[in-house]
């Protein structure tokens, strides 16, 4: 496929195309799950209106700056995932799955006052990304995505200029569509 293998957990797909429109454009994915049936991710970048919902109020106050959920992505509109980076180098506390580094998926059906202190920072997504299998793989063939090595900060970070950053840390032809507007002629 390319020199980073079969797309794989913790992996940025970065969209390579901008001002094409659609959900995906200038967007950033976090890929959380991949297998041959397929591939589920959050997207880092699109900042919700929303409440946290109720069922899950307890997490409200563990939630990094900007501390709503983030729309996920157009798939399973009703699911709910978090991320969690560690507070400090130690085991997950209980309901904290590793993905990459020190950055994991968390249950949020464990209660709060188990992992209260366990985290330096908390994200929280309604929706996902999701692909059938191989749907992932024609589209990076096909040139719709970039995929780099996700870094704690990226996911963490300010979601505003996300596109842009990630694209500049990559270099060559994809630092060159981070500068790109909104406006084709301006290109």
């Amino acid at each position: 496929m390319d020199k980073l293998g079969p797309p794989r957990a913790g992996q940025l797909l970065i969209a390579a195309d901008p001002g094409k429109g659609g959900f995906f454009d200038r967007s950033v994915v976090l890929i959380l799950e991949h297998n041959e049936s397929g591939t589920l991710g959050v997207v880092l970048n699109r900042v919700s209106e929303m409440d946290v919902p109720s069922p899950l109020a307890d997490w409200a106050p563990l939630l990094s700056p900007p501390a709503v959920p983030f729309e996920g992505g157009p798939v399973s509109e009703q699911a709910v995932v978090a991320l969690a980076q560690l507070a400090n180098a130690q085991a997950g506390p209980p309901g904290w799955k590793p993905l990459f580094d020190d950055v994991g998926i968390v249950d949020l059906d464990t209660p709060v006052e188990l992992v209260e202190g366990a985290f330096a920072h908390v994200r929280m997504y309604v929706g996902l990304a999701g692909w059938e299998g191989g749907q992932l793989e024609g589209e990076l063939i096909r040139g719709f995505w970039v995929r780099t090595k996700a870094r704690s900060e990226e996911v963490f970070g300010l979601p505003t200029g996300l596109w842009r950053r990630v694209l500049r840390r990559l270099g060559g032809a994809s630092a060159r569509w981070s500068t790109w507007t909104g406006t084709p002629m301006f290109n």
